[in-house]
């Protein structure tokens, strides 16, 4: 058994969230494991940039209201207790909605030996695409 003592908060970097987003990270497996979870947390209209996942992504709302979506799909309001998964290689995004604080967890796995990024980051989501709903 090893204790891994909390570490001090991140703030998203801005070419990845528009806005005020917070992460902590839960764990982040070695090998064999490859399990990434991070507790994120969005101010009211916070959001990642556009992004996708080597092995997919699963995230679970644990308070306040946010949104989701998957390129070309429709913009998914999302509650406490919701949990969404993007497979693998899906360009998405998500974050708080516009009037509300937003919290999930975000679990995720590294690639392995396979090698190759685990994420991909793309463009910031535009003002219009968050407010498409």
């Amino acid at each position: 058994m090893e204790l891994q003592p909390k570490q001090p908060s991140t703030k998203g970097p801005a070419d990845m969230f528009t806005g005020d987003v917070w992460f902590d990270v839960v764990a982040n497996g070695q090998e064999p494991s490859r399990l990434r979870v991070n507790l994120v947390r969005f101010a009211p209209g916070a959001r990642t940039a556009w992004h996708s996942h080597a092995v997919g992504q699963t995230l679970h709302v644990t308070e306040g209201r946010g949104l989701v979506q998957a390129r070309g799909g429709e913009v998914v309001e999302l509650r406490p207790g919701d949990t969404v998964h993007t497979p693998p290689g899906e360009w998405h995004w998500h974050g708080a909605a516009p009037a509300n604080f937003m919290s999930h967890l975000a679990m995720w796995e590294g690639v392995g030996e396979s090698g190759g990024p685990e994420s991909s980051w793309g463009e910031l989501v535009t003002d219009e695409e968050y407010g498409s709903r």
